[in-house]
C-alpha cells in the first residue's frame, strides 16, 4: 500500500531545457525530508509541455534516483487511451512502483467510455491510481463506476480531488475498504484522511515535504489534534500557491529556499509581484523562511 505524503514533484527547468542534476538532487532531499512516495510528471511535474521523450526521462531519472527507498507513481494521463498505454508501458519499463492515470479530459467520455479507457490502461499489468478532478477534466467518474473499476485487479486506488469529502464514505461503500483513497487537495488533506483517506497527493509538499509528512503520519495515527497544528500553519501557504496555477506557485516557493528555478513553459508565465509576496509572506508563517 502507498500511502502518506506523496508529492507530485516539480519539473524543473533551466534555460528552458530539463534539468535533470537539480531533479536528481530533489530526490534525495524529499527521501531526506521523510516523503512517503513521489508522482513525477503529473500536472504540477509540467506533462502537458513535456515531449514524450522528456517525460520518459523524467521518469526514469526518478525512478533510478529513489532506487527502492520510495515508491514512485509515475503520470501516464492522456484523453488519449493509445497514448496512455504507451505511457503506461513506459513506466512499467522504467520501474515505476504504479502509474497515475487522469479521466480524460475535453473529449468527456461517458462512464461507460471510462471504464474501457482504465480497463485498457490497467490491463498492461503496472498497478493504477484513477485520477478524479472534474474541475479540469469536465468528467466526473461516479463512485458506481470507481466501483466497477476497482474489481480489475490492477487498478488499486485514486486521487481524488473532487473537493467532496463525502465522496471517501461513498467510494468506501463501492470498491471497499482496501482500495487506496488519496486526496488530491492540500487544504482538505485533515478532513479527507478522518473519512477514511490515507494519504495526499500534494503539491504543496514540493516546497514542506517535512511538514506535509508529519500532517499525514499524525492523521493515520488518529492523532488529529496534532495534524491541525500543523495543519495550521501549511493552510496560508496552501492558498497563497494556488492564487495562481499551483505548479507556478510552488515553483516560486521552491525558488525562494533555493531549491530549484522557478522557471515554467508558456502558455503558464510567472507570478504576477502580489501573488510573490503572498508566497513569501505564507513561507515565513510556516516557518520555512525567516
Amino acid at each position: 500500500m502507498i500511502k502518506g505524503s506523496i508529492p507530485a514533484l516539480v519539473t524543473p527547468f533551466a534555460n528552458g531545457e530539463l534539468d535533470l542534476d537539480t531533479l536528481k538532487k530533489l530526490v534525495d532531499w524529499h527521501v531526506a525530508e521523510g516523503s512517503h512516495g513521489l508522482v513525477p510528471v503529473g500536472t504540477t511535474g509540467e506533462s502537458p509541455t513535456l515531449t514524450h521523450e522528456e517525460h520518459d526521462r523524467v521518469v526514469a531519472t526518478v525512478v533510478e534516483q529513489a532506487a527502492g527507498r520510495i515508491p514512485v507513481i509515475a503520470g501516464a494521463g492522456s484523453n488519449n487511451t493509445a497514448e496512455t498505454i504507451r505511457l503506461v508501458d513506459a513506466a512499467k519499463a522504467a520501474g515505476a512502483d504504479a502509474a497515475l492515470v487522469v479521466t480524460p479530459y475535453y473529449n468527456r467520455p461517458t462512464q461507460r467510455g471510462l471504464i474501457a479507457h482504465f480497463t485498457a490502461a490497467a490491463d498492461r499489468g503496472l498497478p493504477i491510481i484513477i485520477y478524479n478532478i472534474p474541475g479540469r477534466s469536465c468528467v466526473d467518474m461516479t463512485p458506481d463506476t470507481m466501483g466497477e473499476l476497482a474489481k480489475h485487479p490492477n487498478i488499486v486506488g485514486v486521487k481524488d480531488a473532487t473537493g467532496d469529502l463525502s465522496r471517501v464514505s461513498r467510494q468506501r461503500i463501492t470498491c471497499g475498504t482496501d482500495f487506496w483513497q488519496i486526496s488530491g487537495e492540500d487544504p482538505t488533506a485533515v478532513g479527507f484522511n478522518a473519512q477514511g483517506g490515507i494519504g495526499c497527493i500534494s503539491v504543496t509538499a514540493n516546497v514542506a515535504p517535512s511538514l506535509c509528512a508529519q500532517l499525514q503520519e499524525a492523521t493515520l495515527a488518529g492523532d488529529y489534534r496534532a495534524a491541525l497544528e500543523v495543519q495550521d500553519r501549511l493552510m496560508p501557504l496552501h492558498l497563497a500557491i494556488f492564487t495562481e496555477p499551483g505548479l507556478v506557485g510552488v515553483k516560486y516557493a521552491m525558488h525562494m529556499l533555493g531549491l530549484c528555478r522557478d522557471e515554467v513553459r508558456l502558455p503558464l508565465v510567472p507570478l504576477s509581484e502580489g501573488t510573490r509576496l503572498a508566497v513569501k509572506d505564507a513561507l515565513k508563517y510556516a516557518g520555512l523562511l525567516d
